[in-house]
């Protein structure tokens, strides 16, 4: 393996753990909103609930 493929590796997973790090983040920070922000941003308590508890790895769909 190549040093630019070994730098490439490194930088897409540096890149994948920080986008980990900000979904788990998102997600738990959903879960604490009360009634009046999530009718702000458009969401019921229980849509928040179903993706504040999806796995980290997991993309919105």
């Amino acid at each position: 393996m190549s040093r630019f493929s070994l730098i490439q590796l490194r930088y897409q997973l540096r890149s994948q753990m920080r986008a980990y790090r900000e979904r788990r983040r998102s997600r738990r920070q959903l879960l604490t909103l009360d009634d009046r922000l999530l009718r702000d941003i458009g969401i019921t308590r229980a849509q928040a609930q179903k993706e504040g508890r999806k796995s980290f790895w997991k993309h919105t769909n």
